[in-house]
């Protein structure tokens, strides 16, 4: 098997129409190596909080 292909196999959930890898949009900006596929939903990630989650825990 040659190598771009092997590498295609592998990477088959997270390429796009256009060939090329495509993250999550919360992973997107994110520098931590951890990214998901823009297929998923975002199942967890210990890096990422939201606004949302923030302003509730002040509140409380």
């Amino acid at each position: 098997m040659s190598r771009s292909k092997k590498w295609r196999l592998e990477w088959a959930f997270f390429l796009g129409e256009n060939g090329r890898r495509k993250y999550n949009k919360v992973c997107k900006g994110c520098v931590h190596p951890c990214k998901q596929s823009f297929r998923a939903v975002l199942i967890s990630c210990p890096h990422y909080q939201s606004t949302r989650s923030k302003k509730c825990r002040d509140k409380g």
